[in-house]
């Protein structure tokens, strides 16, 4: 079986590829100023925080204790994928700081606008770098466990 045979694996992956794509979105917004002044990008960059947050959230509760109990060999790694998830955590907040002052810089005519756009490209870029290689590690690591899976664990 191939890693697209698996349904769990090929999920992830896809889970995985929609957080990079929408990234890559968010900092394509940040880095243009004609589209972030528009509200409904930062407010998409918001809401991109919120689905990472709520996505390692639910592998931190499901996904990873039953690889613990499926594969204790990958203890120590899971251990760095939960390390990973405070840091990409704080990450997120800081994007999400950067993206309320980029809103309350645009409804300030003497703001510098420019600046606050640079904050938030600077925290996306950032953001971009740990997520990045986090995913890769994440389903790099865990491919052998979910290829031995029938269905996800409750």
């Amino acid at each position: 079986m191939t890693t697209t045979d698996n349904p769990l694996l090929r999920e992830l992956q896809q889970v995985h590829d929609m957080l990079r794509r929408d990234l890559a979105r968010c900092t394509d917004s940040a880095l243009s100023s004609a589209q972030l002044r528009d509200e409904v990008k930062r407010l998409d960059c918001l809401r991109y925080c919120r689905l990472v947050h709520s996505h390692h959230g639910g592998e931190d509760v499901a996904l990873f204790p039953a690889v613990r109990r499926s594969a204790p060999h990958l203890s120590d790694v899971v251990d760095q994928l939960e390390a990973d998830h405070q840091l990409i955590a704080g990450l997120l907040d800081e994007v999400e700081a950067a993206a309320r002052r980029t809103g309350e810089v645009e409804a300030s005519a003497w703001a510098d606008d420019a600046d606050a756009r640079g904050r938030l490209a600077e925290a996306l870029r950032e953001l971009s770098g740990h997520l990045h290689g986090h995913l890769d590690r994440e389903e790099e690591a865990l491919a052998p466990v979910l290829l031995s899976w029938q269905e996800w664990p409750r």
